[in-house]
C-alpha cells in the first residue's frame, strides 16, 4: 500500500474568496482603445467631409415623393411577406405530406423559385405579356371564360408582388419546414396519448413550439424582402430608391440621396428588429431561465 503524499485540504488552507481579485485583461483595454480611435476617425469623416451634403440630405430626407416610395417599398415587402407566408406554408405541408407526387411537385417548387436570382424573376414577370398577350381563365384545353390583356394587368407593382412572392415563398416553406420538424415526436406522440386530435395537436402542441424556430430566421427573411424591394427599381417602380434616383438625376447630388435612402432603410430595419424581438419573446414564453432568489440559476 503507498501513502498518498498530499492530505486533505484543511479550511486554513482553502482559498478564500472574499480576498480573490478581478482578473486584469489589457488586451480588451488596447482593443476598446482601438475601437475609440476608429469611431473618432469615423464621426470625423462624417461630419468634416462637406461633399456629404448633410444640408441636402436634411432638405430632401422628408421630400414626398420620398416618402411615397418609401411607402411602396413597405406595401411591396408587406405584400409579398404575407402572400409568400400563405404559400410558404401551403408548400410546407405539402413536402411533409406522405403523397409522393404533392411532395415531389412542393420541392421543385422551391428549388427552381429558390435557385434563380430574385432580379432575374423581376424582370421576367414584368415581361410576361412577350409570352402570353392575354391572360385568361377557363377550362384546360377547352373554352375560355374570361381573359385580360397582359399589358393591364402585368404593371410594375403587379410583376412586383409576384416576383418577390415567389422568391419569399420558397425560402419561407424551408423555414417553416425546418420548424415543424425541429418539434420532438415524442411531443405528438404525448398529445396523442392525451387525446388530442391531429387539429388539435398541431396548432396547440406543434405550431407554438415550431414559431420559437420560425421566428428568427422568418424575422430576418423579411427584412431582406425589404431591402430587396430595391431591385424593382430595373422595371420602373416608383420604390425609395427609384424615387431618390429620380432626383440626383436631375440634381446630380447622388450621394446626399443615397444617404437619404439609406436613413430610411435603417430605421424602418431597426423597428421591424424591435418587432421581432418582441415576437421572440412572446413565443419563447416558458423556456427563458430566470435567476431563483439566492443566485442560482
Amino acid at each position: 500500500m503507498t501513502a498518498t503524499a498530499a492530505g486533505p485540504t484543511t479550511a486554513a488552507e482553502a482559498p478564500d474568496v472574499a480576498t480573490a481579485r478581478r482578473r486584469r485583461h489589457p488586451w480588451r483595454w488596447v482593443a476598446s482603445l482601438v475601437l475609440l480611435v476608429l469611431a473618432a476617425e469615423i464621426v470625423s469623416f462624417l461630419v468634416g467631409n462637406k461633399r456629404f451634403q448633410w444640408d441636402v440630405v436634411a432638405a430632401n430626407l422628408f421630400a414626398p415623393s420620398v416618402l411615397a416610395g418609401l411607402g411602396t417599398t413597405v406595401l411591396l415587402a408587406v405584400l409579398a411577406m404575407l402572400i409568400g407566408s400563405v404559400v410558404g406554408g401551403l408548400l410546407a405541408a405539402a413536402q411533409l405530406s406522405d403523397f409522393g407526387p404533392l411532395r415531389w411537385a412542393a420541392t421543385l417548387y422551391v428549388g427552381v423559385f429558390r435557385g434563380i436570382p430574385p432580379l432575374v424573376q423581376l424582370i421576367f414577370w414584368f415581361n410576361l405579356a412577350y409570352l402570353l398577350p392575354r391572360l385568361s381563365i377557363g377550362v384546360p384545353f377547352g373554352p375560355t371564360i374570361v381573359s385580360w390583356n397582359a399589358n393591364d394587368v402585368i404593371t410594375p407593382l403587379t410583376a412586383g408582388v409576384i416576383g418577390l412572392s415567389l422568391v419569399e415563398s420558397a425560402y419561407l416553406a424551408e423555414i417553416i419546414r425546418a420548424g415543424v420538424l425541429g418539434v420532438e415526436q415524442g411531443q405528438r406522440e404525448a398529445a396523442s396519448a392525451m387525446g388530442f386530435t391531429p387539429r388539435q395537436t398541431f396548432f396547440r402542441i406543434v405550431l407554438p413550439q415550431a414559431m420559437r424556430v420560425i421566428l428568427p430566421p422568418a424575422g430576418s427573411q423579411f427584412i431582406s424582402v425589404l431591402k430587396g424591394t430595391a431591385l424593382v427599381s430595373v422595371i420602373a417602380m416608383n420604390d425609395l430608391l427609384h424615387a431618390v434616383q429620380v432626383i440626383y438625376n436631375q440634381t446630380y447630388q447622388i450621394v446626399p440621396m443615397l444617404i437619404v435612402a439609406c436613413v430610411w432603410y435603417l430605421l424602418v430595419v431597426t423597428l421591424l428588429t424591435f418587432g421581432q424581438r418582441r415576437l421572440e419573446r412572446h413565443f419563447s414564453r416558458g423556456h427563458v431561465r430566470t435567476p431563483a432568489a439566492g443566485g442560482a440559476a
